[in-house]
């Protein structure tokens, strides 16, 4: 296993560009440590499969350099660096045996032959392919042939790291979450640096000790999936995670209080905000409190989504979402307020630090 060392890295597919928009990925600075695993998160187009494909080798980046460990590797081929790669769709030799396509690699690099049995055979108890191993992949269906994929990307124990392109575009939401476990165990195991690209939450977030999230080609945060969900350092974050998203209302900030069209909502304390920067209050919808003192919203909508209810309303002119208890009555007269602890002030996008 290998840390990966990002440095200063950028990459535009046109020739000569000239502004930040030229790059589809914007400048990358950061390190993923030696066993760690971490998720890209964000939309299409937002930059995680360039960077991946920089980190493996298949693009070299328009500037700065990427190390594995101490050593340079920007100029080296994919199969210099010892990574092992997953794709989104199954790439496996469809004329040799689930077996075979296991052993393929380690027969590769000449591993005795009865080391590649107990490596595959382990494998194979991993993804559930034991009672398959002697049938010809071309007969398997897509999600078996992903399985297969995702084996051999995982049987060399001498990687530097593993890397995954949304593997588990192709395989039913139960075996999703089966084979998120494993990989999860894998890591926990044998200590494997991987590295996991997706733009599906609740995959990012139950796989990866570290976040990345990843918009309009650059990170906008790297985090725990407690502190992206509680402090969203930028306002994709807070919309993008969570599951409604964060509400985030223009305000306008004065003192310790932010004013929102007639209301004035209290904070914990007063925010530095630059002269001049457009500036939005954040909050969850599970830290708004539906009741009947504090300021009048109109409810034009009530979702019942099992474990609690979703209602959509309207405050100042503004959106917004709260989440109401399965079992609390949506008074006659709604009325909200917001939990001060929980409110973060946004300047021009970004999340600001707030002053005693």
């Amino acid at each position: 296993m290998a840390r990966i060392n990002l440095d200063h890295i950028r990459h535009a597919y046109m020739a000569n560009p000239q502004a930040p928009a030229d790059y589809a990925l914007k400048e990358v600075d950061h390190v993923f440590e030696d066993g760690g695993a971490y998720a890209l998160l964000g939309p299409s187009g937002c930059g995680k499969t360039t960077l991946l494909n920089i980190i493996s080798g298949l693009l070299t980046p328009s500037h700065g350099r990427i190390l594995l460990g101490d050593r340079d590797v920007t100029r080296l081929r994919t199969e210099e660096r010892n990574i092992a790669q997953v794709f989104q769709f199954p790439v496996i030799y469809d004329t040799m045996t689930v077996f075979d396509n296991l052993a393929f690699p380690l027969r590769n690099r000449h591993i005795p032959e009865a080391e590649v049995t107990r490596k595959v055979n382990e494998i194979l108890d991993v993804i559930d392919l034991k009672s398959m191993a002697r049938r010809k992949a071309q007969g398997l269906t897509a999600d078996l042939k992903q399985k297969v994929s995702l084996g051999r990307g995982l049987v060399r124990s001498d990687v530097n790291a593993i890397l995954f392109d949304e593997p588990l575009t192709v395989i039913d939401p139960h075996m999703k979450w089966q084979l998120r476990s494993q990989l999860k165990l894998l890591h926990r195991q044998f200590g494997y640096t991987m590295v996991y690209v997706t733009h599906d939450q609740t995959e990012a977030l139950t796989f990866a000790d570290k976040v990345v999230v990843m918009y309009d080609g650059e990170i906008v945060q790297i985090g725990t999936p407690a502190e992206l969900f509680e402090r969203p350092s930028h306002t994709f974050v807070g919309y993008f995670i969570g599951s409604p998203g964060m509400n985030l209302l223009p305000a306008k900030i004065a003192g310790a209080g932010a004013v929102i069209g007639e209301h004035t909502v209290p904070l914990a304390s007063a925010p530095k905000i630059a002269l001049g920067a457009r500036t939005e209050l954040g909050i969850r919808p599970e830290f708004v409190r539906l009741g009947r003192e504090g300021m009048p919203v109109t409810i034009s909508k009530i979702e019942d989504v099992g474990r609690h209810k979703v209602a959509r309303a309207t405050f100042s002119g503004l959106p917004l979402t709260i989440v109401v208890p399965e079992d609390d009555e949506i008074p006659a007269d709604p009325r909200v307020t917001f939990d001060p602890a929980a409110i973060s002030i946004y300047a021009d996008s970004w999340r600001v630090k707030t002053e005693a």
